[in-house]
């Protein structure tokens, strides 16, 4: 009963159609396919704005390639400490942007709190030596399975753009904060005051598929040349083109994160006083002991742990294609622990 990682599942039946109905003839190359073509007005239509997206196989990709636009090598992007950009890239965004540093914030359940950010820009020296910030980048939903509710995204927008400063969301697990909120996707990104989207499919059921959706449509020319420079410009992209397209027009996207979702959720009224955050995704994170671990390990479940092994904390994800009996099963467990 595997629990490791969303990462690990695998790619839904409408998905892998949609590969074999695009697997047929000729298409023209780097983008200029007929799927590919289609991305901007299929994004568009799903954000409720004009807006130009662009197909790359990785997350690291999507995130380190959109900083990069985003900063100068010596600027400084903040984050939350607990960011993917930050302890699961290797040092990708600094790499791409040649040079910026991560300036890491703290704050509770993965989120940063309004107050932090701007508290932070006005301490931030602007002298010729210092590196000059230059974005925010934001994790919906979080690193810890949380999510940012609209007035606390606007707000934080709000403050990093008074401070001069351009946002990028990281979306990796977009769809599933946009149904736990129940709540228009543009309410998340553009109307809030994102400026660049990382927008996640692998997770959610596709296969190495995900997009760099950009709001601020001045800074796609710069984009464009650096994703041909990093090598990550497609020679056969219709293939992530179909597959982003499936996601977003059949629903998938909505329909595989609310179940994920919903049972997390159950995992976490299941777990009572173990639970370490509020359960807001399809990530649920547990105080078990070293003794609870390994007793679940025994019983046959499979997970990670977070942090060091000897803390007693444990990482439970559950993916879309999660047999449904597996669900019952944990929480049976966790309960009796």
């Amino acid at each position: 009963m595997r629990f490791f990682s969303d990462n690990t599942a695998s790619a839904c039946p409408q998905i892998l159609a949609a590969l074999a109905a695009a697997n047929h003839g000729l298409a023209r190359a780097y983008g200029d396919d007929e799927w590919t073509m289609r991305l901007d007005e299929a994004f568009s239509s799903f954000f409720g704005t004009q807006v130009r997206a662009f197909a790359v196989a990785t997350g690291t990709a999507a995130n380190s390639l959109s900083l990069a636009t985003l900063s100068p090598p010596y600027g400084a992007i903040f984050a939350h400490t607990e960011a993917h950009i930050a302890c699961d890239e290797c040092g990708a965004p600094g790499f791409f942007t040649g040079g910026a540093q991560l300036a890491l914030l703290e704050g509770a359940h993965g989120r940063l709190q309004p107050d932090v950010v701007a508290a932070a820009l006005a301490a931030h020296p602007r002298h010729l030596h210092s590196v000059q910030p230059a974005a925010l980048s934001l994790t919906q939903a979080t690193e810890l399975g949380t999510v940012y509710r609209v007035p606390e995204l606007t707000s934080l927008c709000e403050s990093a753009h008074h401070g001069g400063l351009k946002v990028h969301m990281d979306g990796a697990r977009f769809a599933n904060a946009v149904a736990f909120l129940d709540c228009h996707p543009g309410d998340l990104s553009w109307r809030a005051g994102v400026d660049v989207l990382s927008f996640g499919a692998t997770k959610n059921g596709a296969l190495a598929a995900e997009a760099v959706v950009f709001f601020d449509l001045s800074l796609v020319r710069d984009f464009e040349l650096r994703r041909k420079r990093a090598g990550h410009l497609l020679s056969k992209s219709r293939y992530v083109a179909a597959q982003l397209l499936a996601y977003l027009e059949a629903g998938l996207w909505e329909r595989n994160a609310q179940r994920t979702n919903t049972l997390a959720q159950q995992i976490g009224r299941a777990a009572g006083a173990r639970l370490l955050h509020p359960v807001e995704a399809n990530e649920v994170f547990l105080n078990l002991g070293t003794a609870g671990k390994a007793s679940l390990r025994n019983s046959g479940f499979e997970f990670y742990d977070w942090g060091a092994e000897t803390s007693g904390e444990a990482r439970f994800v559950v993916s879309w294609d999660q047999p449904e009996e597996d669900v019952p099963a944990l929480c049976g467990a966790v309960s009796r622990l």
